[in-house]
């Protein structure tokens, strides 16, 4: 793999990397979500997340994840090219693939000061929130407005075809 992109680490080497850079006296952000088809939206979330100021891990949802959340067909791209995308991407400082239906057990695991969120969320509709709270963690609300989806652009691709 390219020497510029960000390593994608499983489960144990992501801690050991969170933990190295928490002693380095980093703030940890997570962001996560599916990034089948990469749109402005995304680009937009993770800046936002990076502006928070401190290492962002990004969690990808793994391709059986994706599946149960969007439907079949889905994912477009599998999931080690969809962490591969977002490695590239120069915002990103960590990767990491989560298998389970949700973040929770990923947030426990690397106690992030900040999950950050999309803007289809507020604070106080975030799912994990109180497993953040629990530790001390925030949640912050970042990117663009939620006018992007893939779900939408592929609709739209789908419907000129």
């Amino acid at each position: 793999m390219n020497t510029f992109y960000a390593p994608v680490l499983n489960r144990d080497r992501l801690v050991e990397e969170v933990v190295s850079k928490r002693a380095e006296g980093q703030k940890i952000i997570l962001a996560n979500g599916c990034f089948d088809v990469i749109h402005a939206g995304h680009i937009r979330y993770l800046a936002g997340a990076k502006d928070l100021g401190g290492v962002l891990v990004v969690g990808i949802n793994s391709d059986e994840q994706v599946r149960s959340l969007k439907g079949p067909g889905r994912p477009y791209i599998d999931q080690n090219e969809r962490a591969e995308i977002i490695s590239a991407l120069r915002v990103v400082d960590l990767v990491t693939i989560f298998y389970e239906p949700t973040v929770e057990e990923l947030i426990l695991a690397i106690r992030p000061d900040f999950h950050a969120k999309g803007t289809d969320y507020t604070t106080d509709t975030v799912p994990e929130r109180e497993i953040v709270r629990s530790y001390g963690g925030q949640v912050a609300i970042v990117g663009d407005p939620k006018d992007h989806s893939s779900t939408g652009l592929i609709a739209n691709v789908k419907s000129t075809e």
